[in-house]
């Protein structure tokens, strides 16, 4: 405990350190208001009540947990980072098959300005594709007694909606990008990050309530909260565990120096694709019962609904087979052995007892496939805790949420790489100030032996 106290206090005595985390708080307070600023012609009161019936097992649960909240507030906020998130995808997978896109990725800093450009136009192609059909989401929803949550719906409030749901995403993608230059950490993940986190103590709350009024034992209450712990500590623990794999390089000598001759580390990833195929098979997952919602009153969509419903074995296995596809295939794509191969090769590098070149490149994908797979299975587990957990333990939603899937993956890889961007400036401030100490000794020591003499 005194250590983290001293790291708080060596935290703001870097200068520069403390107005990057207080410029970074200042822009998620920001973004965290325009989360609930609503959007005009809409009626707040009808508004909280047909978001109360809100299904979280949707699509439209998912996008609104992603924002905030902020779709659920019909606020200008409401399309979040998400279209940013889709472009950047879209053209990440587009590399794999489109060879102008794929040379775009390799040609460095010109490049990746050129695929910036390219993300920020399909950004705001996205967010205008999005920002129609919420547009169109809010006008048909309806409060108590029938009250339209837009009770002047047409033309008008579909442009200004379209208009300033759009804007709010390219102001946040710019906030993003002013938190990473500026700020600390991954401006896009934290804003994310921050949409997630804002639920907790919404979340704990309802626990405490429940406690509070004797429907959750205390005991059983301290329970869960260690069990949260546990799966925090295995997540990390996933997250960060890797398999090295030796590589050395050759010595060459150039004039009189020599290059070479060390061992160095491939770092493999258990979970390579992090967060991502959860993303995908939840929103797959959260189709059927998407379309479903809107035949409340059919019979046959009732009977579908049953079968989809996050309570039934059929959508726990087909759920964990969907991540496990997913984690393999962005995998593939996030990480190419043929390429890191091929660098080796240039660099002189080589695996001990294999071949350079394409067996390297086999030598690397075998071992990335059999790590990939208890990868996958942690993945498909955690994913489907939060079900376990709401319907076993019988936690609410809310909560349960935090137990695992996308909300705790997100979490707790945003924090781990924000907390080691904070390490790394606490460690360069301190390497600097022992070099200067040091010279500042050298320097007394060399005075008082020349005045000694």
């Amino acid at each position: 405990m005194a250590n983290l106290v001293n790291t708080l206090k060596n935290i703001f005595k870097i200068e520069e350190l403390k107005q990057r985390i207080l410029f970074t708080l200042l822009v998620l307070v920001v973004v965290r208001i325009g989360a609930h600023i609503t959007l005009p012609g809409v009626n707040v009161a009808a508004l909280e009540a047909a978001a109360g019936s809100m299904d979280n097992n949707t699509l439209f649960g998912l996008f609104d947990m992603f924002v905030g909240g902020a779709f659920s507030n019909a606020a200008i906020f409401a399309l979040g980072i998400m279209p940013y998130i889709s472009a950047s995808i879209i053209l990440q997978l587009a590399g794999v098959v489109i060879p102008e896109v794929q040379k775009m990725q390799r040609e460095g800093d010109e490049g990746r300005r050129r695929l910036n450009q390219w993300t920020r136009m399909g950004t705001v192609f996205i967010a205008m594709l999005q920002a129609w059909g919420v547009s169109i989401k809010i006008a048909n929803m309806q409060g108590p007694n029938g009250l339209g949550v837009v009770p002047e719906a047409g033309f008008i409030f579909t442009f200004t909606a379209i208009l300033l749901l759009t804007s709010g995403t390219m102001f946040l993608m710019w906030l993003g990008e002013q938190i990473t230059e500026r700020g600390i950490g991954n401006g896009i993940s934290l804003i994310i990050f921050i949409g997630i986190i804002a639920q907790l103590p919404t979340a704990i709350w309802q626990e405490g309530q429940l406690a509070m009024s004797g429907e959750r034992p205390w005991v059983v209450l301290a329970i869960i909260f260690v069990v949260l712990v546990g799966i925090i500590a295995a997540v990390v623990l996933v997250q960060q565990g890797i398999r090295k794999i030796p590589v050395q390089y050759a010595k060459r000598v150039v004039g009189r120096k020599v290059y070479g001759g060390t061992t160095q580390y491939i770092p493999l990833r258990l979970v390579t694709a992090g967060v991502m195929p959860i993303i995908f098979a939840q929103s797959i997952m959260f189709v059927p019962n998407t379309i479903l919602s809107f035949f409340p009153e059919a019979a046959w969509a009732t009977s579908l609904s049953h079968l989809f419903s996050d309570r039934s074995f059929f959508y726990a296995f087909f759920y964990s087979i969907i991540i496990i596809f997913f984690t393999y295939f962005y995998t593939a794509i996030a990480f190419n052995p043929r390429d890191v191969a091929d660098n080796m090769k240039k660099q002189s590098g080589f695996i001990p007892g294999v071949r350079p070149g394409k067996q390297t490149a086999e030598y690397i994908d075998g071992i990335l496939t059999r790590i990939t797979l208890p990868g996958s299975i942690f993945l498909a587990v955690v994913a489907i805790l939060p079900v376990f957990v709401s319907n076993v333990l019988g936690i609410t939603s809310l909560f349960a949420s935090f137990f695992g899937g996308t909300s705790l993956l997100i979490i707790i890889g945003v924090a781990l790489d924000t907390l080691q961007q904070i390490e790394s400036y606490l460690l360069m401030r301190h390497y600097d100030g022992f070099m200067k100490s040091g010279k500042m000794r050298g320097r007394v020591g060399a005075s008082g032996a020349t005045g000694g003499f």
